[in-house]
């Protein structure tokens, strides 16, 4: 029989994000803090309202994909450009400290010659360390948006890092999980990704050519530039993933990248402002809390758990100041930039699933990562609050 509980739960979702978000605006907080608050409020590891359902999870995908096309959408890709060098180090720097910082704290309670599954301590202690190099970005696009930060010279940096920060990511995740998987090909991989930002690049081109044609055609009705838009980054998306093992974030940024210089840009922008407002961005962000299921842990547990909150906050945003640093940034804005790396996401999730399906990971430490995850998610927007106030 069909269940119509969806429309409660959107109900509710569309209801507590609002309203928590109206809070924490009056305590001088973004109100992406609230709408993250109200899915750990309502969700099991508080009063177990909501819970994680194939539609929430369905929508909070198709909703960080809408919020990464508009982040697309209103990037400059001059300035973007500008920032390219600094991107790929401050990518660099944020990867490889989280990473020994993550091999260091698991190395302390995972000793010896331990192995889980036939995999050894060490690779273990390794794919922590690459779960701490996962960044989200979608949490920092939308604080950035609500500060009127997004375009600023951090914020291109952020986005531009958080790009490259995915491809390493993808790299790292491939060498740990071909060490304990023998049938992942590390150099087919790498060719998969080199090839999706060629096939980009010549469908962007393709496609700018066809658009701008046929928006002078038809410029009487807009609305069909919207549907076009909306059908072109949904295919980018899924080809990324299906395709060539990217992110399909990834690949609905550079949608938003391809069509951000047409002239109907800014329509385009705002019909999709509303569509995210409204639906899309409240249930992402919900959908965060609600995956929280605490559950009992032993003292090492909760000692690890402290302990990587600590290095998983840490070590982004010292990895990613000194890679801004290195270009001579401003002192602000190399903050600015590593706070704006901190949050780890669903990405980190994604990355802790594999993990575990190949033997890399104990699934004890899961609900420590899962911690880390909300932690650094509901941390990231107060934090940049703090490094953009004047």
């Amino acid at each position: 029989m069909l269940s119509y509980r969806f429309l409660f739960d959107i109900a509710i979702i569309l209801l507590s994000t609002k309203f928590l978000g109206i809070v924490t605006k009056k305590f001088k907080m973004p109100q992406v803090v609230g709408a993250l608050m109200a899915g750990l409020v309502l969700g099991p590891a508080m009063l177990d309202i909501l819970h994680e359902t194939e539609f929430i999870s369905q929508m909070a995908a198709l909703g960080v994909i809408v919020l990464m096309f508009t982040a697309g959408l209103e990037t400059d890709i001059s300035e973007l450009k500008k920032t390219g060098k600094v991107s790929f180090v401050v990518a660099v720097f944020g990867v490889i400290i989280p990473l020994l910082f993550g091999l260091l704290v698991s190395s302390f309670f995972n000793r010896g010659d331990l192995t889980y599954n036939g995999t050894s301590s060490l690779l273990q202690n390794i794919f922590i360390g690459i779960i701490l190099t996962a960044t989200s970005v979608s949490i920092t696009v939308e604080t950035l948006k609500e500060l009127g930060k997004l375009n600023t010279r951090a914020g291109n940096t952020i986005l531009g890092a958080a790009l490259i920060d995915d491809i390493l990511g993808i790299v790292g995740l491939t060498i740990i999980t071909s060490m304990a998987d023998p049938s992942v090909d590390i150099l087919e991989v790498l060719f998969k990704i080199v090839l999706f930002f060629v096939f980009c690049f010549i469908i962007g081109y393709l496609f700018h050519k066809v658009f701008v044609k046929w928006i002078d055609r038809y410029s009487k009705d807009m609305r069909r530039f919207v549907i076009v838009s909306f059908v072109f980054c949904l295919l980018l998306a899924f080809i990324a993933e299906e395709f060539f093992g990217v992110a399909d974030i990834t690949g609905a940024f550079i949608a938003g990248l391809i069509i951000s210089n047409t002239e109907r840009t800014k329509y385009i922008n705002a019909r999709f402002e509303t569509l995210s407002y409204i639906l899309l961005s409240p249930i992402f962000f919900a959908s965060v809390g609600i995956k929280v299921e605490l559950t009992s842990m032993s003292m090492t547990i909760v000692l690890f758990t402290l302990l990587l909150l600590i290095v998983a906050v840490a070590s982004k945003v010292i990895g990613c100041f000194l890679g801004a640093k290195f270009f001579n940034y401003e002192t602000k804005e190399a903050l600015q930039v590593g706070v704006g790396m901190v949050s780890r996401g669903e990405v980190a999730l994604i990355v802790a699933n594999k993990g575990m399906a190949v033997g890399l990971m104990n699934p004890s430490f899961l609900a420590p990562i899962v911690i880390v995850v909300v932690f650094t998610t509901v941390v990231t927007p107060i934090l940049l609050k703090l490094t953009f106030k004047n």
